[in-house]
């Protein structure tokens, strides 16, 4: 069964104005889909992928993560370090072609070699054969209604 994760939220095509909006993450997690969603830690947690945009609760992070639907990417390392600390499931990359998530699947940046391990993210960016797509654990994508 392959894992198919919204990034930051997104179904249907990417939306900039609600991107990682916690009303947005819950439709997409109602719908069925995990979600890849960036978290920041300074004191408190927020949700944003540039910036820390939406305040959330560390409740609201496990009450998700409990369901197994959360994918976060920590956007500093402090961050990493509380998600952690919390069992949280979580990674970290910057350039990386590959980063391991907290959970052991490996997050592949596009264009990258997938295993069964791998998380395709945003295969619309690049080619990937039908057969690639198969053999991967996940696909995280914008458009993520087209993979299912």
């Amino acid at each position: 069964m392959t894992k198919y994760i919204s990034h930051r939220g997104n179904i249907t095509g990417k939306n900039e104005k609600y991107e990682n909006h916690p009303e947005y993450i819950k439709e997409a997690i109602y719908k069925g889909y995990d979600v890849e969603i960036d978290v920041w830690f300074n004191d408190n947690w927020f949700l944003g992928h540039n910036f820390r945009t939406y305040p959330v609760e560390l409740s609201w992070l496990i009450k998700y993560d409990n369901i197994e639907a959360l994918w976060c990417h920590a956007k500093t390392i402090e961050t990493l370090y509380e998600l952690q600390r919390n069992n949280i499931h979580c990674f970290f990359h910057n350039t990386d072609s590959v980063t391991l998530t907290s959970d052991g699947y490996l997050w592949t940046y596009p264009g990258y070699k997938l295993t069964k391990y791998s998380i395709c993210v945003l295969p619309e960016q690049v080619h990937y054969s039908e057969e690639d797509l198969n053999i991967c654990y996940g696909i995280c994508s914008d458009n993520i209604k087209e993979y299912v």
